[in-house]
């Protein structure tokens, strides 16, 4: 079988440390026209594991105040969660925790 010999490559890559996958971010819900409020709710139980009572004040957020930070860990589990909740309809967005 022939080989076929290649150059040795090094490769530089540029890491922007204000993207770091294993600082915190944040999974926000955003109020829209569309969904009711229970069902908002549904989805927050049903995806974070949430008791009803937090779900509704969580839901109660995003109503009374536009949005509202449902979880916040590592990026990628958070970007899973975004994914998740547009997959359910949900207006949701990822943002770097403070």
């Amino acid at each position: 079988m022939p080989s076929i010999a290649t150059p040795d490559k090094q490769t530089l890559v540029e890491t922007d440390p204000s993207v770091a996958l294993d600082s915190p971010w944040n999974v926000i819900i955003h109020n829209d026209p569309v969904n009711l409020m229970s069902y908002v709710a549904h989805v927050i139980r049903k995806l974070f594991g949430y008791s009803d009572k937090e779900a509704q004040r969580l839901m109660l957020q995003v109503h009374q105040q536009g949005r509202s930070q449902v979880w916040t860990g590592r990026r990628e589990k958070a970007e899973h969660y975004v994914r998740e909740l547009h997959g359910h309809q949900l207006l949701a967005t990822l943002e770097k925790s403070d």
